[in-house]
């Protein structure tokens, strides 16, 4: 027989602990799954100094144990386990945990985020988190006066590209083609910026450095030529993946992938299915609004219970 739960949380980032937090205090008794990284993508945050209430700053995983404990302190159940299918086609929603465990749910709340697409090269991974980002707007502040790498051509890379440049000495803008994709204002933006400079036919071949970023081997990709930028960070700005796949046959997504909530709200298109942080975020995308839309959708799953138990009586 099914277990059967009140909220079922999938999702163990700032969203998925805050929605936690608050659907514990309303007695919910939520059961939150932490997926397949723990924590989400500030596990592979080393500093992060743009989260209020820390003045001096805080170590990304200890950040996420901070949220975890106090989720748990009013009675969350944090579980190890990865939600590998849903059915929403009916009422209570369905979900499989690990291609094994069934349970049923009363509200489901989705905070399953997003994954920045990374370019596969040597040093990237070996380096993530030692001068390797992508998020300039995370950590843009520890490069201050550097020269820095960034990755792409589209609006995310001309967006990280220009606010790195009002932080860094120098930024290169590594673009695989003759033309940027980025819309015209932005691209505007790039080549009016004097401290930045766009290396066309472009490509990053290594992330160079033993404990740090000491350099990006790059090749130029009409003349095979390469050559070593002498750079302390580099950004992969190619854009990021949210982990809605399990989701697409039942939810609205966008043509990125991302879920849609009804503006103003945490609800999905199915009655008593939410969805918060960046599996539904593709504009922010930062620790702090994460939390918020956690908190939104822990609040309307606690509303939406109540409406269905006030139908009951």
């Amino acid at each position: 027989m099914a277990e059967n739960i009140q909220v079922l949380i999938i999702g163990s980032g700032p969203a998925g602990y805050t929605a936690a937090i608050y659907a514990a205090r309303a007695g919910l008794n939520p059961v939150l799954y932490q997926g397949v990284q723990p924590g989400g993508q500030l596990t592979i945050t080393n500093d992060v100094e743009n989260y209020p209430g820390y003045p001096e700053g805080i170590n990304g995983p200890q950040m996420m144990e901070d949220f975890k404990k106090q989720a748990e302190r009013f009675g969350t159940q944090v579980r190890y386990g990865m939600i590998t299918s849903v059915d929403f086609s009916g009422y209570p929603h369905k979900a499989i945990v690990d291609n094994e465990h069934e349970l049923t749910a009363e509200s489901v709340i989705i905070a399953t985020g997003a994954s920045a697409k990374w370019l596969g090269i040597p040093g990237e991974e070996r380096l993530n988190g030692q001068g390797v980002s992508a998020c300039a707007v995370c950590d843009g502040f520890f490069f201050r006066g550097q020269e820095v790498v960034v990755v792409g051509g589209g609006d995310t890379a001309a967006e990280e590209a220009t606010y790195l440049a009002k932080l860094c000495k120098k930024v290169y803008l590594l673009v695989r083609r003759d033309e940027m994709r980025a819309s015209k204002i932005m691209q505007q933006r790039v080549k009016n910026t004097e401290n930045l400079e766009i290396l066309w036919h472009t490509e990053a071949a290594e992330v160079l450095g033993d404990q740090e970023v000491s350099g990006v081997k790059i090749i130029n990709n009409k003349t095979r030529e390469e050559s070593i930028l002498d750079v302390t960070g580099f950004f992969a700005a190619i854009g990021h993946q949210p982990n809605t796949g399990i989701f697409k046959h039942f939810l609205t997504l966008n043509e990125s992938g991302y879920i849609l909530t009804k503006p103003g709200t945490a609800q999905t298109d199915i009655e008593g299915v939410f969805a918060c942080g960046d599996a539904q975020d593709f504009v922010y995308r930062q620790a702090v609004t994460a939390a918020g839309t956690g908190c939104m959708a822990a609040l309307d799953a606690e509303r939406f219970l109540a409406a269905k138990e006030m139908e009951q009586v």
